[in-house]
């Protein structure tokens, strides 16, 4: 495997003997709040442990107290310059045109986390304000610590949400609830967030936390990679379409898939009482 690359606000890393990589923001003295260079760091960092044999599991999370503040608003012109505001351009329509292109762009940077292969794991933290709730609601599964802290909170800075929480929140809590909080902007503790199906699992504190989503990332690292990458896809397939579009599309991908050596590998495994061992994906 190569050298994880060195990117300016986040930091990747990869144990290969557990299979595990982990995407850690890495901003702590600015709570990990999004900047220009982060919004184009992090499918970066994604796409490279997506490409890595070695990982079969990622783990996203955030290095300090806090997750992520969402964007960074420490001054008018990061605000500006984040929300696309193309102040060269004089005409009404290419303006437009030019801030629809920057937000899909934006849009794509946290869609990242479904396009990878692998299965992503979220670990919360402290503060996951606006930005941070649109990176969280883009993974697979979401673990926090007792001192989370979830809002949605662009209606308070006058925007309307436009990065994927207001498409994804609703699949996870109802679309009562995330209207709600997306109205509101109220701030959601953890227990709140398991209650409503935020999170999955609630730790004591950050060093609970982190030992929580490593074993759990390590416990699914160790299932059939082909397994694991068709249980996502199939997942997030369904989240989007029918349930006869959704059976469908089962049935052709494991029309292909249960011809691999992993189910031959977990069938030999359990009856000779040992622990599989699968290829590299």
């Amino acid at each position: 495997m190569i050298a994880p690359p060195r990117f300016k606000t986040v930091v990747v890393s990869v144990d290969a003997g557990s299979h595990v990589g982990t995407l850690r923001l890495n901003r702590p003295s600015k709570s990990n709040a999004i900047d220009g260079d982060m919004w184009t760091e992090i499918p970066k960092a994604v796409r490279w442990l997506d490409d890595q044999a070695e990982v079969r599991v990622v783990v996203v999370t955030g290095a300090g107290k806090n997750f992520c503040a969402g964007i960074d608003v420490s001054s008018p012109e990061s605000l500006m310059s984040q929300l696309g505001q193309a102040t060269a351009v004089k005409c009404p329509g290419r303006k437009a045109e030019a801030l629809f292109r920057h937000i899909r762009g934006l849009q794509d940077s946290f869609t990242a986390f479904e396009r990878c292969r692998k299965p992503v794991m979220c670990a919360v933290q402290g503060a996951c304000f606006g930005g941070g709730v649109d990176m969280a609601v883009a993974c697979d599964i979401r673990y926090c610590s007792a001192d989370a802290r979830f809002c949605v909170k662009e209606v308070d800075l006058a925007i309307t949400a436009d990065i994927g929480t207001l498409q994804r929140l609703p699949t996870l809590v109802g679309h009562g609830v995330a209207t709600e909080m997306a109205l509101t902007a109220r701030v959601v503790g953890a227990e709140e967030a398991r209650a409503i199906g935020l999170v999955t699992e609630v730790a004591p504190n950050a060093a609970a936390l982190e030992a929580l989503a490593g074993e759990r990332a390590r416990a699914l690292a160790a299932k059939s990679p082909l397994a694991a990458q068709g249980t996502k896809q199939a997942m997030l397939h369904a989240r989007d379409h029918s349930v006869r579009e959704g059976l469908e599309f089962v049935a052709m991908m494991n029309s292909a898939r249960l011809t691999s050596e992993d189910l031959g590998e977990a069938m030999a495994a359990k009856f000779a009482g040992r622990a599989p061992t699968f290829s590299k994906l």
